[in-house]
């Protein structure tokens, strides 16, 4: 066995509240960089005014930070497995802060997407440190609760941004929300110097920089062709172009993994089942999460009319029903096996989108919510199988890598749920909106672009006639979020029986992994 990277308790407090504090400390972190993902969609609206932001520079304000993090958190997680994890995690904490702040002063949508662009990048050094200080500092008997407690923040952490932000647009502007993100930034730097140890790996290898930048480039341009294609068209030269290089560049990562002897992330992993199996579920549930925030906050906002506070409240059952599923997710794996929960996480998942697709107009929050507590015990179940089976699969030194990988299928899974449920969602808006050659064109143009436009052209019209597209514009989004729904439905059912069939039956354990 290789020397461990950290002997659990040996730099920790006695007892419990030595795990705690590193606990605590994670997942602050972690918070911290989940719900800038989310936060930042409440206030796009304010954005639109206050910078003149069109809908392409309003995708990469909020989607930059995506980019960024997803193509850097893999390379970035291993330099953490060299160098230390908590030193790491703690300057990516202040470029995060630093960026924030200089959001917070943007006074152009150019200068705004930098500044997101520069957080994403403190976010992908401080993301691989959370998970992988976890579990190379928790003794055995401990570390699956520690990884379903992480995984439960990771999944509610959306929520909680969610939350705060529309608690500060109550009563600031969209600058307050950045303003909160540097300081608890500042907080969680200094949690993390306090608490945690600084794990690393005693025996590293030559850093693998073919690998690393083969990983960066294709990761960043699937992500940007998703981004971009969803908003100008999959036919378009800079998609292709993207999708490219994507591939070439995961060619280049395969060929040099399986020639150099300590590949960055050695692509035979992805031959060992619970590796797959884990990397499968957390893209699916992750697609289905975002996915369903892109469709489910509008819903809430232009059909139910609640502001952006109350929407926010409103998704407040999801992190309820996660936090304590997530807690109790070891016990039943031991029960009833790992790949029975990945595949009934996946399933509940998918049977509460199938049923928020059957609402219609005048439903109510009644009936969503029965959807959204269905959808939250499977997140539960999922979030904490998906990623034990990624961390079990890699030895106790490579802890950075495996937590990255992590991070990466999370963010990948994100852009591509939202790409598939924002364009299923829209084309079929598009296809159930009733002839608009009588309204003025700016109206007419207005509706088309979106619901949100379209019930604002139909207050202004007013009377019976806007009373009459205001129903038609209802009726369009509801088929449409129906259908988007029902898209990532059937992807995660498919993934469900994929993991009943092939994923394997015990939890993959990294002290074992070492003896590999």
């Amino acid at each position: 066995m290789s020397e461990s990277s950290f002997s659990p308790g040996a730099e920790l407090p006695s007892g419990r509240w030595g795990h705690r504090g590193v606990l605590f400390a994670m997942c602050l972190a972690l918070i911290l960089v989940v719900a800038s993902v989310s936060a930042l969609n409440l206030a796009l609206p304010d954005l639109a005014i206050s910078l003149g932001a069109d809908n392409t520079a309003l995708t990469w304000i909020a989607d930059g930070y995506t980019v960024a993090l997803a193509a850097l958190v893999l390379p970035l997680g291993a330099v953490g497995d060299r160098i230390g994890r908590r030193s790491v995690l703690i300057v990516g904490a202040v470029v995060f802060a630093a960026a924030s702040l200089a959001a917070a002063y943007a006074d152009s949508t150019i200068s705004l997407i930098a500044a997101r662009v520069v957080m994403g990048v403190g976010a992908a050094m401080i993301m691989p440190g959370t998970l992988s200080t976890i579990t190379a500092t928790f003794p055995p008997e401990e570390r699956s609760k520690g990884v379903a407690i992480w995984s439960g923040f990771a999944a509610a952490g959306a929520i909680i941004g969610m939350l705060v932000a529309g608690a500060l647009l109550e009563r600031w502007g969209w600058e307050s929300i950045f303003v909160t993100s540097a300081a608890v930034g500042v907080v969680a730097a200094v949690a993390a110097a306090v608490l945690a140890p600084n794990t690393r790996d005693h025996h590293p290898h030559r850093f693998d920089v073919i690998g690393a930048l083969a990983t960066s480039i294709a990761i960043g341009t699937l992500v940007f062709a998703i981004i971009e294609g969803n908003d100008r068209g999959w036919t378009t030269v800079p998609v292709l172009i993207c999708a490219g290089v994507c591939v070439l560049g995961f060619v280049v990562y395969a060929v040099q993994g399986m020639r150099t002897q300590h590949p960055l992330l050695d692509p035979q992993l992805f031959g060992l089942p619970g590796f797959r199996a884990g990397a499968i579920v957390v893209l699916t549930q992750f697609m289905a999460i975002f996915g369903f925030f892109f469709v489910g906050l509008q819903y809430l906002q232009l059909i139910l009319d609640y502001s952006p506070l109350l929407a926010a409240i409103a998704l407040i059952p999801v992190a309820a029903v996660v936090m304590p599923t997530a807690a109790v997710t070891p016990r039943l794996v031991s029960w009833v096996g790992l790949k029975y929960v990945m595949a009934a996480g996946l399933a509940l998942i998918a049977v509460g989108l199938l049923w928020i697709s059957r609402l219609h107009v005048d439903s109510g929050y009644g009936p969503f919510l029965g959807g959204l507590i269905v959808a939250g015990l499977g997140i539960g179940l999922a979030s904490s199988t998906g990623t034990s089976a990624i961390v079990g699969s890699l030895t106790r030194d490579h802890q950075g890598v495996a937590s990255a990988m992590n991070d990466t299928t999370r963010e990948v899974g994100s852009a591509v749920g939202i790409a598939i449920m924002g364009s299923v969602f829209s084309s079929q808006y598009s296809k159930h909106l009733p002839d608009l050659t009588t309204l003025p064109a700016q109206a007419a143009d207005a509706v088309r672009d979106s619901a949100a436009g379209g019930l604002a052209a139909a207050e202004q019209l007013g009377g019976p006639p806007g009373a009459q597209l205001g129903a038609a514009v209802r009726g369009a989004f509801i088929d449409g979020m129906s259908a988007s729904m029902i898209s990532v439905a059937v992807v995660l059912l498919v993934a469900a029986i994929g993991c009943a069939l092939k994923a394997p039956r015990q939890q993959p354990d990294s002290d074992a992994a070492d003896n590999r």
